[in-house]
């Protein structure tokens, strides 16, 4: 019996593994930098106007979740901490296992994998003056009632906004198939299994 080695599969999963590490690092060192440079600066260059009035930097330590979510509550953030680890080890499970034929959702999981990675590694690692646990903030997009976030935050939204898009439209087991060659390979497998 022979095995067939797939190369390109090898490739996929390096590629999936080198876009969540490399997204990671961004978020760790830009999250060390905003605590570096603004955390302690002199009251005016607290803030740093990207955008006046739209987007600014300004470094913040949230103990809680989304929207401040959570304050306050001990074993509300423990059991997020526990669930966050949780869902790690299940994308871990998705792109190497489950979606090894799929490159769109395998690299969609990586974006959020790399995102989940970063904001868990702060809870774990990071603590404020008084000794709680924080995650560090540091783009303020108020004015998009969206609060003040980092690059985990961006990679997770991007990543959830990539896997709902690739299941409603990409490829013939889409939703809504966008591609003709698509929409007719589904109708096949779909005769195909009437047949059965």
């Amino acid at each position: 019996m022979k095995f067939k080695i797939d190369r390109s599969s090898g490739k996929k999963t390096a590629l999936c593994t080198l876009i969540a590490l490399v997204l990671l690092f961004l978020d760790q060192i830009t999250k060390l930098l905003a605590q570096y440079f603004l955390k302690d600066a002199p009251y005016d260059a607290r803030r740093i106007d990207i955008i006046p009035g739209w987007i600014s930097l300004e470094y913040m330590e949230n103990p809680a979740i989304a929207f401040g979510i959570g304050t306050g509550n001990h074993p509300f953030m423990v059991a997020v901490t526990v669930l966050t680890a949780i869902l790690i080890v299940l994308i871990i499970v998705l792109v190497y296992a489950v979606f090894r034929k799929n490159l769109p959702v395998r690299m969609s999981l990586a974006i959020i994998e790399a995102g989940a990675i970063g904001n868990f590694i702060d809870r774990l690692c990071v603590f404020d003056a008084s000794g709680q646990r924080v995650v560090r903030d540091f783009v303020n997009l108020s004015r998009f009632h969206f609060g003040v976030c980092n690059i985990a935050d961006f990679c997770i939204t991007l990543g959830a906004v990539m896997l709902i898009f690739i299941i409603l439209f990409i490829g013939p087991r889409a939703v809504f198939p966008l591609k003709k060659e698509w929409r007719e390979q589904a109708k096949r497998e779909e005769s195909e299994h009437e047949t059965k």
